[in-house]
């Protein structure tokens, strides 16, 4: 991770390597890992910045880790593989990646990642923990300066299998009568067409919100114009929880290839994956400590078993959903599980409000502070039913939980649940600030969505 630092945080690097010493510390700890004193020297960069006692001790605690590497598979992302040792069988590329929900559902289905952009420097952090992927085929900044100048880019970015990515696209609305292409909110979109124009994988995945549909046609012609018309194109709005997953999440996804391949027919396999049998919040939420709801305001680094912590150890029983997102391993820690401040009144409100019900309910009408504008606030407050699939995770949990409160605990969800119902695995770490983790995985491509995709992709390569 120190790596990571040097190269992209540089102005926050004593912080930071103090609290992943911290953090490594609490990971042996769990696992009942003595510190043993280094027998080499890393990140000799680093004794300026820190005392020479830390610097012993980082060494010490990374030579333990590295020692001890065979025994838990978590330990290896603490040590990324060097450029040249890195697979391009099944290479793609990850544009606006965020946290990596899209990269990781696209690994689990066979691809291997060899370039990574995302501007935001603690959502790409998170990425590069949970990839095998070196620093160097990172780009941590605006994707407009890349494709501007290519050679800014460290890895080749030829003979790609695969491009994927969401650029964020403001102007794309029914009432919007300037071309897509043309309206400068989208300008990253243009640069994602740049990107594939230079390029030229063999396919492109695009995912965005559903209403980019809304503007299908000029969408086609602006992929066939960068493109030269040499991509067979399809699209479609896919629902997560059609496919089983715990989540009513609507996204448009457009995929093109240029191998002779009627992508139309990828949609139609895709499609063949939708699934009678579908979990449901509870299964997400199941195993989980229980939290207590949090009144002490401006201490987001309190933990305890009241409410919650960054890392913990936590045996949780084999459900049929954990060995579905966690692949069948046996992971014993809980990360991102921790509960937010929130005034007595809100409290009040999560432990009055039944399950399935929103701002209206009669149950808080003594209590609901929005009485005078029920017809803009009823969504304010929503409490989630444990029996159906979650609501949309959005990014705006970062701000307040109120629309995702716990069906049977005073509280919002917890980053963990959150992530769970996107079907990240329990062994992803989110990283940064609490409000962060929401935002990251609100940003995210559910997991197992992305690796469905991924399946009927991978079999043409």
């Amino acid at each position: 991770m120190i790596e990571y630092y040097l190269k992209y945080n540089s102005k926050n690097l004593k912080t930071n390597i103090n609290k992943l010493m911290v953090e490594i510390e609490t990971i042996l700890g769990i696992d009942n890992i003595e510190i043993e004193t280094s027998k080499e020297l890393f990140y000799e960069e680093v004794k300026k910045i820190i005392s020479e006692k830390q610097y012993l001790h980082l060494c010490s605690l990374l030579f333990t880790l590295k020692k001890n590497k065979h025994k838990n598979i978590f330990f290896e992302k603490y040590f990324k593989p060097n450029a040249e040792n890195i697979d391009r069988k099944y290479a793609f590329a990850d544009l606006f990646a965020g946290c990596g929900g899209l990269s990781l559902g696209l690994e689990q289905a066979g691809f291997n990642g060899v370039f990574v952009n995302e501007i935001d420097e603690v959502f790409a952090e998170t990425h590069y923990f949970n990839h095998n992927i070196p620093v160097s085929n990172y780009f941590v900044g605006d994707i407009n300066e890349l494709v501007s100048d290519f050679s800014k880019s460290k890895v080749s970015l030829k003979n790609l299998d695969l491009v994927c990515g969401g650029p964020p696209c403001q102007g794309f609305s029914m009432a919007n009568r300037q071309r897509v292409i043309d309206d400068p909110r989208n300008g990253l979109y243009k640069s994602y067409l740049k990107f594939l124009q230079e390029t030229k994988p063999k396919f492109f995945i695009m995912e965005n919100v559903k209403g980019m549909a809304n503007k299908i046609d000029e969408i086609l012609i602006d992929f066939n114009s960068y493109l030269d018309n040499e991509y067979s194109i399809h699209y479609a709005i896919f629902n997560a929880k059609d496919f089983g997953l715990p989540q009513n999440r609507e996204r448009f996804f457009i995929i093109g290839n240029r191998i002779g391949i009627d992508t139309k027919s990828i949609f139609e396999d895709i499609k063949k994956e939708k699934n009678e049998t579908k979990f449901v919040l509870k299964n997400a939420l199941k195993e989980l400590p229980i939290l207590k709801p949090k009144n002490i305001k401006n201490n987001n680094d309190i933990e305890n078993e009241d409410f919650g912590f960054y890392i913990t150890q936590q045996k949780l029983s084999s459900t049929k959903y954990l060995d579905y997102i966690n692949n069948s391993r046996k992971i014993n820690y809980v990360f991102n599980h921790k509960n937010r401040y929130n005034n007595e009144r809100d409290i009040e409100i999560y432990s009055k409000l039944p399950q399935g019900e929103n701002s209206l309910h009669d149950s808080i009408a003594d209590i609901m502070p929005y009485t005078s504008r029920n017809h803009m606030f009823k969504d304010k407050y929503y409490k989630l039913d444990e029996t159906k699939v979650c609501k949309t995770i959005t990014s705006h949990m970062k701000f307040d939980c109120n629309m995702y409160i716990h069906p049977t605990q005073s509280r919002g969800l917890s980053a963990r649940e959150a992530s769970r119902v996107q079907t990240f695995p329990d062994d992803f770490l989110l990283r940064g600030s609490q409000n962060k983790w929401y935002a990251q995985v609100g940003n995210a491509v559910p997991v197992k969505l992305a690796e469905i995709i991924g399946k009927h992709i991978i079999k043409y390569l």
